[in-house]
């Protein structure tokens, strides 16, 4: 590159005043900050990047509930009832997809390559669109909780019960992120990532008790669906929604949450680090 150095703007300039001084967490939330407003500015310029999490949701509510739903009989229950746990996990952890598809798209098109040439925390760029997905997750909840009561949705769980399962499906949704994270980093090609992605997420959303009671499978196959952790999310947001709590599902989604961001947390900046200083 030729000719006078850009000077820095006024927030490069303080960050780097930050980093001298010894302010590296100040530092790393400020640029993780600024990471979400450039996600959300892409969006707002692409919405199709939101159909992951607004029309193929309302496409599987529709398609469960109007043409599965009068062959599946649940006990205690309506259908629509029954499955909207299912879909509320479903669309969170398909909108965490999307963090490694987006990363390694921003990887292939060199872009983190300008990242790195600024003063700035480089785990913010990951970090960011870790955030970035919460908020796309969120609002995943909330158009598929109206879409649900326009299709005979009877939520009869309390205003806390809803919090609790928003919190529970958040933190699922961050930690199957930093899966993302990981992969992105870690394959080259968006279409890679978003291939490995869906073999890993397709067996573990259908082999749950997302659609159907996991009492109608195999035996083989019950085992293994009733101990997964998508399993066990969906029927600790089941319980908080429609009235009756599953501590045990809880307890067991919770855990599988903290479980896999001590896993891939440290794993996906491993990765991350590793790709980008080639």
């Amino acid at each position: 590159m030729t000719g006078a150095a850009r000077p820095l703007s006024a927030s490069e300039v303080a960050g780097t005043a930050d980093l001298a001084a010894g302010a590296p967490l100040k530092w790393w939330l400020r640029d993780s900050v600024e990471m979400v407003k450039r996600n959300l500015r892409h969006v707002r310029r692409t919405p199709e990047l939101l159909l992951d999490v607004t029309i193929q949701p309302v496409m599987f509510v529709l398609l469960f509930r109007y043409v599965f739903g009068g062959a599946i009989p649940i006990q205690g229950t309506t259908y629509v009832n029954y499955l909207m746990a299912g879909i509320f996990v479903q669309t969170i952890v398909f909108a965490a997809m999307g963090t490694g598809i987006l990363l390694a798209t921003d990887l292939a098109k060199g872009m983190i390559d300008r990242f790195r040439s600024l003063p700035m925390s480089q785990s913010a760029v990951i970090t960011g669109r870790t955030f970035t997905d919460l908020l796309r997750g969120m609002l995943a909840i909330a158009l598929m909780a109206l879409v649900g009561l326009l299709v005979g949705f009877q939520p009869a769980g309390s205003p806390i019960g809803w919090v609790a399962a928003t919190a529970l499906l958040l933190l699922f949704g961050f930690a199957v992120s930093w899966v993302g994270v990981a992969a992105g980093a870690l394959v080259r090609t968006p279409e890679a990532v978003q291939g490995l992605m869906f073999v890993a997420v397709f067996p573990l959303t259908f082999a749950s008790s997302a659609f159907v009671p996991t009492s109608t499978m195999p035996s083989w196959l019950r085992f293994f669906a009733e101990h997964q952790p998508m399993t066990l999310v969906i029927n600790g947001v089941r319980g908080f929604i429609l009235g009756r709590p599953d501590s045990g599902a809880v307890i067991g989604s919770a855990a599988w949450s903290i479980g896999l961001v001590a896993v891939f947390f440290p794993l996906a900046l491993v990765l991350y680090r590793r790709r980008t200083s080639r």
